[in-house]
């Protein structure tokens, strides 16, 4: 059995974290559903700022919308809804036999509004009906700004996939955000099935202390946060509180490891995929590394509810000196900054573009 699918068969959704008009055209991303057991996509304002700055495949579209005179971000998100809407169509018919646990995309609100409530809520709700998808995530940050947008996104009715999460402590902050939203929800009244997933950033914290970390502690601090905030996520949805509201018929919040691409080249390129493995939650993978596991990756034990040996890893790495709490905060903060300067430099890229273009079909 192939790989990926043997892991969609133990309970993990396998999600690729990448989106091109290329993907799109090509059927390579029809392929990889029939194929490798792909159930989803993500996105972000890197992947965009890839896909759009480095190829001609937008340049059409590009053309034909600037002449309607829209602002650069409002033509991002023309092109962006252009190309997830047709990825969500794609995968409507694994949403709908899953009833709804799978087959998601996800599109970010503008990384300038991490720290700024309000207009997050704003522009999810505006992105939300524009793409006018039942299976499309809105990307919300979960920065302290982010978790009341997220809140009130879920009262809202939108679904959210709450994205810059580095800790246990982070995720279960944006979990509360979510559980408060639904029970606002079933107070007023409403309909408490609104979909959303929590993504746990996990190779960001093996490159921040690569440097500081003896070689056996090497590659393994954030695997010890994944499985320290799946403990954490299985005693979530066992509690009284869930239980309550998944009776009224609300959906669990699935946890979903992002950052699942191997930096460290001296590491095996399927390092985190195999490590991850475990039921009810997902794995959303860069191309390569989805490639990489098809060809040659194992599924060789599952992660385990009780955190295994995630606290005695904490531990040796606070001896080293490494405080993961106060790493979690930079680490989201840094997160926050980086998708901030490719939403500049995609906007830059459009601008480009759309100057050039117009001044070639100018007569």
């Amino acid at each position: 059995m192939n790989p990926t699918q043997k892991l969609h068969d133990l309970g993990q959704s396998l999600w690729l974290d990448n989106i091109t008009r290329e993907l799109l055209r090509s059927g390579t991303l029809a392929r990889y559903i029939r194929d490798l057991a792909v159930t989803g996509l993500t996105s972000n304002p890197t992947i965009f700022e890839h896909a759009i700055g480095h190829s001609a495949a937008y340049d059409e579209a590009i053309r034909s919308t600037a002449r309607k005179g829209q602002s650069d971000d409002s033509l991002f998100f023309a092109l962006a809804l252009e190309d997830l809407t047709q990825a969500a169509d794609l995968f409507r018919p694994i949403f709908d036999a899953s009833a709804g646990v799978d087959g998601w995309v996800s599109l970010e609100v503008s990384p300038l509004l991490a720290h700024d409530a309000a207009n997050t809520i704003k522009q999810a709700a505006e992105l939300h009906a524009r793409a006018d998808r039942p299976n499309l995530f809105i990307k919300i940050p979960g920065t302290i700004e982010g978790l009341a947008a997220i809140e009130a996104a879920i009262f809202a009715g939108l679904a959210v996939n709450v994205t810059l999460l580095f800790s246990c402590r982070q995720y279960l902050a944006a979990a509360e955000a979510y559980l408060r939203g639904v029970e606002r929800r079933i107070q007023a009244g409403l309909d408490p099935n609104v979909g959303s997933v929590a993504s746990l950033f996990i190779s960001r914290w093996d490159v921040a202390v690569k440097d500081t970390i003896p070689p056996q502690l090497r590659n393994r601090l954030g695997i010890a946060v994944a499985m320290q905030t799946y403990q954490a996520y299985c005693a979530l949805l066992a509690s009284p509180r869930w239980q309550k509201l998944a009776n009224a018929g609300a959906r669990a919040q699935r946890l979903l490891w992002a950052s699942t691409g191997t930096k460290d080249p001296a590491a095996p390129d399927t390092l985190y995929v195999e490590a991850l493995a475990a039921p009810r939650t997902i794995n959303t993978m860069p191309e390569k590394t989805l490639l990489a596991f098809a060809d040659h990756g194992q599924v060789r034990h599952m992660l385990p509810p009780d955190g295994g040996d995630a606290e005695a890893v904490l531990a040796d790495c606070g001896r080293q000196g490494i405080d993961p709490d106060a790493l979690a905060e930079r680490l989201q903060r840094e997160g926050a900054e980086a998708f901030a300067a490719s939403w500049r430099q995609l906007l830059q890229a459009i601008s480009t573009k759309t100057a050039q273009l117009t001044q070639a079909s100018a007569p």
